[in-house]
């Protein structure tokens, strides 16, 4: 299509992480973690890009499907924020081909870096967005260094979107991403002074999920956080609102849900406590939530059948039991001295701190092994291309000889 488009020069940008916590635009992520240079390092392919951009257009014309090493090709043969922005439509176009299941872990790999690399990460997250438009579902160490350029340039609205994407692909199974996810979501609250009901959710689902992973103070409090959002967005637009689209139960009861943490934290060792400013969010919510209403005509008996009443309306009659359990158990945590005045950015700062790097040298290790697994598959499907062009080579000399014969 916009073949002639395709020459610029290369860029380069490097992440230093040193002093993240104290230093201005900084990642979180270790310099060895983000660093490209392996990856700029493995076997490519010289290709012109106008070359690569005449040969998917011409095969699209002849309703032909594209092959996802073309596709790898022309994304590694990238060199400019311009030629980032016109591989967009060449991803529309492979997602909606019959190829469209072969686009490899690698090709999804090499595009984030390649956004990264030419200052793209809008363009990176867009397209993690619009996954059914692109099909681009990064596995979990290309979501981090994604989500650390989010952290290092200070843009925590699209780091909580990032978030959110991971969420949904219910992929907090790292450590690494967890402590990433945590210290995004509460940077994240730090500059929101509002947040709509669609934010809630999100934000209340993240901190649920990656909660569950982690059993210490911070994980329990972003539980109990999170489910209060949920339990919050329940009452106010309905128990379908929450789970519609997202990895949650769809049975009522995400405020009960909440109580039930503190119930859980008020049985577990001293060391383990829930922060008050997790408790304070599930308590205004109690306080404020509308009080429930009887209509005289509820009052009366009626020999009609009985109507089902929908879930949330059950949960707001149960609110005054909801308020006076939490009185209770929010009496008992500060008697136990479980609760924790710290901040939960200032705690999950302290825990990225502590966990990070164990789990980075982990993470890094896999991916040097995912990286050489990756090459195994490429050099195959070359091989196997070759071996294609050259029984596609025979078979026209053999109808050439044919055609002469006859």
């Amino acid at each position: 299509m916009a073949a002639f488009i395709f020459q610029r020069g290369l860029l380069q940008s490097r992440t230093t992480v040193k002093n993240w916590a104290a230093t201005g635009k900084r990642g979180i992520l270790s310099a060895v973690y983000v660093d490209s240079t392996i990856w700029e390092q493995r076997k490519k392919e010289e290709h012109s890009l106008a070359d690569l951009a005449n040969l998917m257009d011409r095969t699209y014309e002849k309703n032909l499907p594209v092959s996802s090493l073309t596709l790898s090709r022309f994304i590694d043969t990238i060199s400019s924020r311009e030629h980032v922005d016109q591989t967009e439509y060449y991803l529309y176009k492979f997602r909606h081909s019959p190829n469209c299941f072969y686009l490899r872990d690698w090709i999804i790999h090499s595009w984030i870096r390649k956004c990264l690399k030419f200052g793209a990460q809008d363009k990176a997250l867009y397209t993690v967005q619009n996954k059914v438009q692109f099909g681009i579902i990064p596995d979990s160490f290309t979501f981090n260094i994604l989500l650390d350029s989010f952290i290092k340039d200070e843009n925590y609205e699209n780091a909580m979107a990032a978030v959110t994407e991971i969420m949904i692909q219910e992929d907090f199974s790292k450590v690494s991403t967890q402590l990433l996810s945590l210290y995004t979501m509460y940077k994240y609250l730090a500059t929101k002074s509002e947040l709509t009901w669609e934010e809630e959710k999100n934000l209340g689902a993240s901190l649920f999920l990656v909660g569950l992973k982690q059993t210490n103070t911070v994980g329990l409090s972003s539980q109990l956080y999170g489910l209060a959002l949920l339990g919050k967005v329940e009452l106010q637009k309905g128990l379908r609102a929450v789970y519609h689209l997202m990895p949650l139960m769809w049975t009522p009861g995400y405020l009960n849900r909440a109580l039930k943490v503190m119930e859980d934290v008020a049985l577990l060792p001293e060391d383990v406590k829930l922060c008050q400013e997790a408790v304070d969010v599930l308590g205004d919510i109690l306080h404020l939530a509308p009080e429930p209403k009887v209509s005289p005509e509820d009052s009366k008996d009626s020999e009609d059948a009985p109507k089902q009443t929908p879930p949330e309306e059950n949960e707001v009659l149960r609110l005054p039991e909801y308020l006076k359990h939490f009185k209770e158990l929010n009496s008992k945590l500060h008697s136990l001295g479980k609760v924790e005045s710290r901040k939960l950015l200032t705690l999950t700062t302290q825990l990225v701190e502590e966990k990070l790097q164990a789990s980075e040298e982990e993470d890094v290790a896999k991916y040097k092994e995912k990286l050489e697994e990756w090459e195994k598959e490429r050099t195959m499907l070359v091989e196997r291309e070759q071996e294609m062009k050259e029984k596609a080579k025979e078979m026209m000399e053999m109808k050439k000889k044919a055609n002469a014969a006859t």
